[in-house]
């Protein structure tokens, strides 16, 4: 029985990838760097809203879990999963609040909406704690930006589509 391993996805110049913690960002070069002796092949990507850049050696981008845009049926399924009925686990906030937390770093759309589900609040639902607030708008911008870049419309555009399906 022979394993077969996944070819490792290749990124170039322009693509737009998503890297677990960070959300979504911009392949803006790839490039050799000599570091401590060692030349190595870096993966260089931007992070415009947050102002960063990451260097991702090559032989480390499938470990870290950089990948390209979510397929549509993978959208397809956030979004479906936005539509469905908020499930709160009755147990402590700050239990609940790491579940969310790595269901949010894990880079999964279909995760990140379940977190964007279970904490919209409508307008005339009791308020949110500060930090409940933080991690619902967390999930909803990185479901937002990878959407935006999905459907090649800008945030904001992507913003209002997702809170038209939840507000239903």
């Amino acid at each position: 029985m022979s394993i077969k391993k996944t070819p490792s996805p290749v990124f170039c110049s322009g693509d737009y990838v998503v890297y677990p913690t960070h959300g979504v960002g911009k392949v803006s070069d790839i490039s050799k760097q000599n570091i401590a002796g060692t030349e190595l092949e870096l993966l260089v990507v931007n992070f415009d809203k947050d102002k960063m850049t990451l260097r991702i050696p090559m032989a480390k981008v499938e470990h870290v879990g950089l990948r390209k845009i979510s397929e549509a049926s993978t959208i397809d399924e956030a979004l479906t999963t936005l539509k469905g009925k908020a499930k709160i686990k009755k147990i402590m906030w700050s239990r609940r609040a790491q579940e969310y937390e790595n269901k949010i770093n894990s880079g999964n759309p279909v995760a990140i909406a379940e977190v964007v589900r279970d904490l919209y609040r409508n307008e005339n639902i009791a308020e949110q704690s500060y930090s409940e607030r933080q991690i619902y708008e967390q999930a909803f911008e990185r479901l937002a930006s990878e959407l935006a870049v999905f459907d090649n419309i800008s945030v904001e555009e992507a913003n209002k589509k997702l809170l038209s399906i939840l507000a239903k």
